[in-house]
């Protein structure tokens, strides 16, 4: 399988009697998500490093071809430098071994303040991750990273490493007049959008717009990207967010019948095959 979509999440009671039955437990929102979607983002490791007991468990619960994109934990890429954490991420790492073949890329999402003047700590951190059996994602926001020769010497960096680069499309929010952001705790950075590819893989974070009619424009882009990127064998991890996390499913499903209208060769979505499938979410 070389397409994979799904959100950034997959505990959100927010989802029950939509996604999820309506009675659904806590415990049972991973079982059930993975048989809608077939990748999540993983947000939740960012925040906190789950137990060994807790990553079985996952593995244990979800189906063959479903992949965790985890996301590095905050306590090791917004401390400052990178290269004192390289135990803590290696640690990590083999914390997440147990989820065999369910282990998609890691990514590491790097805070506003890691600037590029600091590309040799990371040069020195991405070359000691593991990344011909663990492959490696990288998000930056610092905008100097945008800017050349910056830019240039990122994309050098990455694609000597095989190292692939977070794609962030935060245009749809900060399309229109109104504010989608308002309630959100997080706001989403306005950084520039590269499509470019530095490994053969690439991990997309679509945050789209509460409003389905103003992500259309993005999403047309999008399958056009897809596509292309498709047709040369590239593996692609597609996460759809939203700053109200009600939407988010739906958006995702949307996405996925554009790409089959349009006959893109991607994998069916597990949600179609289910025996009492969820309703069609009316949210927008």
């Amino acid at each position: 399988m070389k397409f994979f979509i799904g959100c950034a999440v997959w505990a959100y009671k927010g989802w029950v009697g939509e996604l999820y039955p309506t009675g659904t437990r806590a415990t049972e929102f991973l079982h059930l998500y993975s048989r809608r979607f077939t990748t999540v983002e993983g947000n939740t490791t960012f925040y906190a490093i789950p137990n060994p007991e807790t990553v079985s468990r996952w593995a244990k619960e979800t189906p063959p071809g479903f992949e965790f994109c985890l996301k590095l934990p905050r306590d090791i890429t917004h401390k400052g430098l990178l290269k004192p954490y390289i135990p803590a991420a290696l640690a990590f790492l083999e914390g997440m071994r147990p989820l065999g073949k369910h282990l998609g890329p890691t990514f590491a999402q790097l805070p506003p303040s890691y600037p590029p003047t600091l590309i040799d700590d990371l040069a020195d951190f991405l070359t000691a991750w593991p990344r011909t059996s663990a492959p490696l994602a990288l998000e930056v926001r610092h905008p100097h990273w945008f800017q050349e020769p910056h830019r240039s010497d990122l994309t050098q960096l990455l694609t000597t490493l095989g190292v692939g680069r977070v794609l962030l499309d935060s245009r749809p929010i900060y399309t229109g007049d109104d504010d989608p952001q308002l309630q959100s705790e997080r706001r989403k950075p306005q950084v520039p959008l590269q499509f470019s590819l530095t490994a053969p893989f690439s991990l997309v974070r679509f945050i789209s717009h509460p409003n389905l009619a103003v992500n259309q424009p993005f999403m047309e882009e999008w399958m056009r990207q897809i596509q292309q990127w498709l047709e040369i064998g590239t593996r692609i991890y597609f996460f759809v967010h939203c700053p109200l996390e009600e939407r988010s499913p739906n958006t995702a499903r949307h996405f996925q019948q554009l790409l089959e209208q349009n006959n893109i060769s991607v994998p069916p979505l597990p949600w179609n095959h289910l025996e009492n499938p969820p309703n069609q979410l009316n949210l927008w």
